[in-house]
């Protein structure tokens, strides 16, 4: 080996080590914030709080390390061919990390991560009363953090921007603005077409009285089957569903259920599944290295919401689910429905349609981009924190026909500005998009996937999306260039609009 050749290789040997530390160190927040939303006790939030901040600290004196910066500009000026594109990628996204772990101060970091456990605590707290006005403080707190985090990382952009590429590289409010207009432009005369045309399938068979134990272990199963590890993974239950977890090796899931609502822990099970399934596919070969990270969050979603949508909302899905939900409620569930009525009552549009999580594939568009439209404003400063819950319902009225009765109905709903997530709702309905074409390329390759689905054979679309998806990480700089690769072309939002269309109108007999 020549000195040439040697150089970078050393430096990216010691560039790796570092950069596994603090993957390492990320874990264990993982493991604290996990921790804090499934069994803490309550009276160990300020507890909480200050140890996170402790920990954000360490982490961020570990990211902003000179000696990193060092490295990644030692490897930037050098000619890196020996490496391999993985390894390449690697440097690519330490440099992308590093600038904005180096813009931002301790301080600030600290901050955030106390506000976040704070946040948490307050919103749970305003959820359960119905007020916004006891959760609008901290809010207010996280627009300023949040704002200053922005200029602080990219003073030349839009605050939105800066925010938005923390969850996908590259992302900027006018592309999203462009998607979600053409989104919007199809979507809510094709709802008004459906609400004031078509017939809705029966789901009022579907509603009784299931018990949540056998739902969790109708989900458990369910999730095994479709690929979940349990050696490497475990499910509970929290207030709201999410994945985390500390490594790929120890990805931690969890759901919730209502005893009047089967649907929702199984598709919310589903879900979470989906992104659990991607962090368990992760390469190991590049285990602690930033390109072995999911692709950006909307990437993340779109294996979520494929499993949820384009598997379990499927026909063929339903053929796998019936007699399972015989076997778990064989007193609550019809005996004389078919896998056809299953399919048909589980894909009802919710009329209407208030609660995200709760919501049908149809209005769930509408649900994001009201969020979307609201933290933008908020983050520009066109929109003040006290304003959101009239906003908010007008916005609920216009795009879904419908206003909330109470905060925790509305702007409460979710978790995600408790943590200051600017930035990450766009992700879900890309996702969404994503997961359309994502699995008509599937189809494309695996011609037997509907039988295969129908019989409860999941494997060949797991190990499908563990090497088109999983393993390549963020070795591809944007979702889209990860999306040419897969499907042959970027995001393409007609695409989704035509999908719905198609499902739709079959269902409501347009």
């Amino acid at each position: 080996m020549t000195s040439a050749v040697a150089a970078p290789a050393a430096d990216y040997e010691a560039l790796a080590k570092k950069l596994k530390d603090i993957s390492a160190l990320g874990g264990i927040s993982g493991l604290l914030g996990w921790d804090e939303m499934v069994q803490l006790p309550s009276g160990a939030g300020e507890a909480r709080a200050n140890q996170k901040a402790a920990l954000a600290g360490v982490l961020h004196e570990k990211q902003i390390d000179p000696a990193i910066g060092d490295l990644i500009n030692r490897l930037k000026s050098s000619d890196l061919s020996s490496l391999n594109e993985f390894q390449r990628a690697t440097v690519r996204e330490a440099a992308r990390e590093y600038l904005k772990s180096t813009a931002v101060t301790e301080k600030l970091v600290r901050q955030e991560a106390e506000l976040e456990s704070r946040g948490y605590a307050t919103w749970v707290k305003a959820r359960q009363e119905n007020d916004f006005s006891k959760f609008a403080a901290v809010l207010k707190e996280w627009v300023e953090i949040k704002k200053e985090r922005a200029s602080l990382v990219d003073p030349s952009k839009p605050p939105y921007d800066v925010l938005a590429d923390d969850y996908s590289a590259g992302l900027t409010a006018e592309r999203v603005k462009e998607i979600f207009d053409q989104v919007k432009a199809g979507l809510i005369p094709f709802l008004a077409e459906l609400k004031a045309k078509g017939t809705a399938p029966d789901a009022s068979w579907l509603k009784g009285e299931y018990n949540t134990d056998a739902q969790a272990q109708l989900c458990r199963e369910i999730a095994v089957d479709l690929g979940f590890d349990l050696e490497k993974g475990r499910l509970d239950v929290s207030v709201h569903p999410f994945t985390g977890g500390a490594h790929p090796t120890d990805v931690r899931m969890t759901t919730r259920f209502k005893i009047e609502d089967l649907t929702e822990g199984i598709t919310g099970a589903v879900h979470e599944t989906g992104h659990a399934l991607y962090e368990q596919g992760r390469n190991l070969e590049y285990d602690g290295l930033p390109v072995n990270s999911a692709a950006g969050m909307a990437i993340h979603e779109s294996q979520s919401l494929l499993w949820e949508r384009m598997v379990a909302l499927s026909e063929p899905f339903c053929e796998y689910l019936l007699p399972k939900l015989h076997a778990a409620f064989p007193t609550e569930f019809p005996k004389n429905k078919t896998a056809k009525d299953l399919y048909e009552a589980i894909n009802v549009i919710k009329d209407p349609s208030l609660v995200r999580v709760e919501s049908d594939e149809v209005t769930y568009p509408m649900h994001i981009i009201l969020r979307f439209e609201i933290e933008k404003e908020l983050v520009e400063g066109t929109l003040q924190v006290d304003d959101i819950p009239k906003v908010w319902n007008a916005k609920m009225k216009e795009y879904l026909g419908v206003e909330p009765e109470n905060d925790a109905q509305g702007c409460l709903q979710d978790v995600h500005w408790s943590a200051g997530l600017f930035g990450y709702f766009p992700t879900y309905t890309l996702g969404a998009m994503a997961a359309v074409q994502i699995f008509q390329a599937a189809r494309k390759d695996l011609p037997n996937l509907d039988d295969d689905i129908a019989a409860g054979k999941f494997s060949e679309l797991k190990s499908w999306l563990n090497e088109k998806v999983h393993k390549l990480g963020s070795l591809h700089p944007t979702a889209d260039d990860l999306l040419e690769v897969v499907t042959g072309k970027p995001l393409d939002p007609q695409l989704f609009l035509d999908y719905l269309k198609t499902k739709y109108t079959k269902l409501y007999q347009l």
